[in-house]
């Protein structure tokens, strides 16, 4: 009976670094179909955020029938709650490439992103990228160490979101309807960076049990999940 619970746990586990996986692929592709104006990779990344959907559901309905069969403790017990918590993060990671995604979909067969601002826009999808497959690789290996360097990655997020305030600020000709589209790509890669940190201290809880500040507020949360 112990070796089956031991297994979900891993199944748990596994799930969680897939959906990673996913967000990551769906980010990366975002960022293409939004500087290169391909509306078919923008359709396939809004079709595509359903599959990440799902498997938080069905994480979280696992986590649900492992609480209710088997009453877990300690290390066990935070391993299935801190689970249900990083699908949610995760998910809404998937969510944020599918908000990019719609940007490139709603200004094609235009580029939404004008060519002086390509470059940062192009750095914060790599960023991104490499943010979420570290929060997967921090899952697999519960590394809390690992875990804990990750907000070096979202400082870097930070600047590039920084930089691109400042081009924004500083004697924009391309229109309001491009600056607000660019607001709101840089939002949703910032926010995409701060769901991966808020994911990676929960690892640190799960393997210390110690539990650090979120960078991602319940107002934050709210504002996601509403759109």
């Amino acid at each position: 009976m112990r070796d089956a619970f031991h297994e979900d746990l891993d199944r748990v586990s596994d799930q969680l670094v897939e959906m990673t996986r996913l967000a990551s692929s769906a980010m990366s592709r975002a960022t293409t179909a939004l500087l290169d104006a391909d509306i078919t990779l923008a359709e396939s990344v809004i079709e595509n955020d359903a599959h990440i959907d799902q498997l938080r559901e069905e994480l979280d309905m696992l986590a649900i029938q492992l609480l209710a069969r088997q009453q877990p403790v300690a290390t066990d017990l935070r391993i299935v709650v801190t689970a249900m918590r990083m699908s949610s993060d995760i998910e809404r990671m998937g969510d944020l490439a599918r908000h990019v995604a719609k940007v490139a979909r709603l200004r094609f067969p235009h580029s939404a992103v004008p060519a002086d601002i390509r470059a940062i826009i192009l750095q914060m999808g790599q960023v991104a990228e490499r943010i979420v497959e570290k929060a997967g690789s921090i899952i697999a290996a519960k590394d809390a160490a690992a875990a804990r360097t990750l907000e070096k990655e979202d400082d870097a997020m930070d600047d590039l979101h920084r930089e691109l305030f400042v081009k924004l600020s500083d004697d924009w000709q391309h229109g309001t309807e491009a600056a607000v589209d660019i607001t709101l790509v840089g939002r949703y890669y910032e926010r995409f960076a701060d769901h991966a940190v808020s994911v990676a201290r929960r690892v640190v809880f799960l393997v210390t049990g110690e539990w650090e500040p979120e960078s991602v507020t319940d107002h934050e949360e709210a504002e996601d999940s509403s759109r």
